[in-house]
């Protein structure tokens, strides 16, 4: 039997727009098993089909088009199923897409003032954009003013407030202009500060909103350290905002918890996932691509239940 708190879940309805591949684990295929292993309903929309993530020498397949997600979306509108608990988004090319991901998230926010939409707003990494220019207005100005939860790393955090992160005070600074745009929960997923653990390690930085039941607001943030792995992983973005709605679904008043089941949960997928490539490659060799495809279902039972190995620590 599945804990208590996650029975709710069961009632819950994610539309999640993302790419899809054939092979391997990215977007959709990244979001979905784990999010139905907690108990909820998913519905997928690929925004593209791809045979395998683009890391691989060779990758074929579709991009869906702006018009082609608002017929499907149509389609499923007309038979009145389009109630949805959640709507989880992450990389996208084109902004006349994105227009149409901001238009259905607003149509389906007037249904159920209650929805809540995750966005993974994916501009680029390390100072360099790897999507094109034209999307950073979409996101800034359209995008994140309609999400309730964000996920950017300190590239694109800061690319969306025209503030440098160079100490944990600007970045407590950086999340409430983020909290100012829109959204109630913040988690910059990496960040280039000093781990206290040492240079071995990852901060991760976490703001979450709260509105009390006389009104007043009130704001928790949190720090992480995270081991670095020596490794290149694709779809560990797209795991980490699907386990962020889900665990925060879970303990929506306690982001400390939230944060510590998310990555937990992407430590154990990554571990696993390092030690079988290595494994696979044979001693002194570069996995490949192929091989480091995220073992999620051989990590079925660390997505329902973590042990908790990264911890967080309350920041004021």
């Amino acid at each position: 039997p599945l804990p208590r708190d996650l029975l709710p879940a069961m009632e819950c309805r994610v539309l999640s727009i993302q790419s899809h591949v054939v092979r391997g684990y990215v977007g959709n295929k990244s979001a979905s098993f784990p999010l139905q292993v907690l108990g909820f309903e998913v519905d997928s929309i690929n925004s593209v089909q791809f045979s395998n993530h683009t890391g691989y020498s060779h990758w074929k397949g579709q991009v869906l088009t702006a018009d082609e997600l608002h017929v499907l979306y149509e389609g499923i509108r007309l038979n009145n199923v389009h109630q949805y608990d959640y709507v989880l988004t992450g990389y996208t090319r084109d902004t006349s897409f994105l227009e149409m991901v901001v238009d259905i998230v607003q149509e389906l926010k007037r249904d159920n003032p209650n929805l809540v939409y995750v966005c993974d707003p994916v501009l680029g990494d390390h100072g360099s954009m790897y999507v094109p220019q034209n999307l950073y207005p979409v996101y800034k100005n359209k995008v994140v003013p309609v999400a309730d939860i964000i996920t950017p790393n300190q590239f694109e955090a800061e690319l969306l407030t025209g503030k440098t992160i160079s100490t944990e005070k600007d970045a407590v600074e950086v999340m409430d202009l983020l909290h100012a745009m829109g959204p109630d929960t913040v988690v910059i997923t990496s960040s280039d500060l000093p781990a206290r653990l040492g240079d071995r390690f990852l901060v991760s930085l976490g703001s979450q909103r709260h509105v009390r039941p006389d009104g007043s607001r009130t704001t928790e943030r949190v720090r992480l350290e995270v081991p670095k792995v020596d490794a290149v992983f694709v779809g560990t973005g797209d795991l980490f905002a699907a386990m962020l709605l889900a665990w925060t679904h879970h303990y929506p008043n306690d982001l400390k918890m939230a944060c510590e089941k998310t990555f937990s949960v992407m430590h154990h997928v990554i571990q696993r996932t390092i030690s079988y490539a290595h494994e696979l490659a044979g001693p002194g060799r570069r996995p490949s691509p192929p091989q480091l495809e995220l073992r999620m279902v051989q990590s079925k039972a660390d997505i329902e239940d973590p042990a908790i190995v990264t911890e967080a620590t309350l920041i004021s």
